[in-house]
């Protein structure tokens, strides 16, 4: 059973709708992020579910209770966050930060207990950041506020956590650790985690289900596998389909226009190919087999590529084909150490190159 879900919920900034009919469920136990283009509204559904914004219309129901039956104390014992906005409180220490997780369960007056104060050391440890306990909160980086901050949410000690893109400011060491203490979390203490994410790549290795918001609206829901399957997630960015890379979910730039001054032997590594776009060198490469790590950034990038099928060995016909691109460029670069069985017949490329007197290293250019 669910523990949170919204029905027909549209959310917005007064009369102004930003996001409608949004219904979805989070069960214990599970991660749904959202992801969508900046000013999609994924911050705004994230603040409405908060009752940090009044909605407009539709329903929030935590646990088959509607959400504004519930009182301010009631909720924060069930939901904590971690937003964007910057918080500047005077003269605290990241210790007093998180503490005031605690307050719901103090009855108002503060105090807390030795229980209370347990869970905070906990949480700060659990993130990283129990050495900056005694730091003030204001003098300590953005990364390492936002890590307090989820230490705060975490002693809140809620089933239902909320975060606005919380890998915000984080390098790459701490944006992994913050995502695998959400998953220890969820998995030990059978949280519900609702969040946001720019970075499709985490957003897909660390989500149960993925909601994409677009064009107004909860355009689609489902799981990583779901989302991240044909041209859904290029044509929703906006992005040249091939530029994008479904596998590991990133983009290249912009291809270097123009006809193929270089032709690059493939079987390598695929930074030869960003190397030339960075030089704005146009450029062919061949053959390819498309099942390769360097296929994707070849397609991306060549002006022109001559392929072969998944574990078929190059064919003659597509030698063929790439010796006459080859012959129009003025030079060749081998991107390959060895040719083996798959690939053997690329070996002819080299040996007319190098006939020709047109080989090149990658130094060259």
């Amino acid at each position: 059973m669910s523990i949170l879900n919204t029905e027909k919920l549209t959310v917005g900034y007064g009369r102004k709708v930003i996001v409608g009919d949004v219904t979805f469920s989070v069960n214990r136990g599970e991660i749904l992020t959202l992801i969508g283009a900046n000013g999609s509204g994924k911050s705004t559904v994230l603040k409405s579910i908060l009752m940090q914004l009044k909605k407009i219309s539709g329903e929030i129901y935590i646990e088959n209770k509607d959400i504004e039956k519930l009182r301010l104390p009631e909720l924060a014992k069930k939901v904590s966050a971690v937003m964007t906005e910057r918080i500047a409180p005077e003269l605290m220490t990241c210790r007093e930060v998180v503490e005031s997780g605690r307050y719901p369960y103090t009855n108002g007056l503060g105090i807390l207990s030795a229980t209370d104060r347990e869970k905070v050391s906990e949480a700060m440890e659990l993130v990283g950041v129990g050495n900056l306990a005694f730091n003030p909160f204001s003098q300590i980086s953005d990364g390492q506020r936002q890590r307090v901050m989820l230490a705060r949410a975490i002693c809140q000690d809620t089933e239902i956590i909320i975060l606005d893109e919380p890998t915000s400011f984080l390098d790459i060491r701490h944006k992994m650790e913050l995502l695998n203490t959400l998953r220890k979390l969820v998995r030990e203490k059978n949280l519900a985690v609702i969040m946001s994410l720019h970075e499709l790549d985490l957003a897909r290795k660390i989500s149960d289900r993925i909601m994409c918001i677009n064009n107004g609206i909860s355009e689609r829901i489902g799981t990583p596998e779901e989302i991240f399957s044909g041209r859904y997630i290029a044509d929703m960015y906006g992005l040249d389909g091939d530029s994008f890379d479904y596998t590991f979910c990133t983009a290249e730039l912009e291809k270097t226009a123009g006809n193929p001054e270089i032709f690059v032997i493939a079987g390598g590594n695929p930074e030869i190919y960003r190397h030339l776009q960075r030089k704005n060198i146009p450029f062919a490469v061949g053959v390819i087999h498309e099942n390769t790590i360097e296929y994707p950034v070849a397609k991306a990038l060549a002006t022109e590529i001559i392929t072969e099928k998944p574990f078929e060995p190059v064919s003659e016909k597509s030698v063929e084909k790439a010796l006459e691109i080859m012959k129009k460029c003025r030079s060749v670069v081998n991107n390959c150490k060895r040719f083996g069985t798959m690939n053997g017949k690329n070996a002819i490329l080299l040996e007319q190159a190098e006939k020709l007197g047109i080989l090149r290293n990658q130094a060259d250019f």
